[in-house]
């Protein structure tokens, strides 16, 4: 273990880190570059004489500086993300689709467009005829649960 308090390991250590911060970007590897330095000095300078302290300022300096570029980071650069909606389900409630294959009687399931494909689909149990449009209700599973749109007839029908 007396190869950690030699001057020269912490100096190569360091130099390591920071070109392996070219290949492995994310900020860490620099700043432990950097703590490589600073124990590099106060093993020079004969502030740190035993192998558990110098690991101890080693890590505690390393962690700090990771902790201080964070807080820069995040206060003065800002993110220009937001989370959306992650629950399709709300954004799909109250949408109409045009029913391209007869849905129910009953538990029949039947077929309907929507987001450019055909989707399968259940009703409430009625009969719900090709070409009407309905409206989707919820989702269950991979199946989506639609009820006639009122006044929606196929056009051959409205003659």
């Amino acid at each position: 273990m007396d190869f950690i308090l030699l001057f020269e390991t912490w100096i190569v250590l360091a130099i390591i880190l920071a070109l392996a911060e070219i290949f492995i970007p994310g900020g860490i590897l620099i700043n432990m570059g950097i703590a490589s330095l600073v124990v590099a000095f106060g093993v020079k300078f004969g502030w740190l004489d035993t192998w558990v302290f110098t690991l101890t300022v080693w890590f505690i300096t390393a962690s700090s500086l990771l902790f201080l570029v964070y807080l820069f980071t995040d206060k003065f650069i800002n993110s220009d993300h937001s989370i959306e909606n992650v629950n399709e389900e709300l954004d799909i409630y109250g949408k109409e689709v045009l029913v391209t294959e007869k849905i129910g009687p009953g538990t029949h399931a039947g077929r309907v467009a929507f987001q450019g494909t055909t989707w399968t689909a259940l009703g409430d149990g009625s009969e719900i005829i090709a070409g009407s449009h309905a409206t989707i209700v919820c989702k269950e599973n991979i199946s989506l649960v639609v009820e006639l749109k009122l006044n929606s007839q196929p056009s051959s029908l409205n003659r």
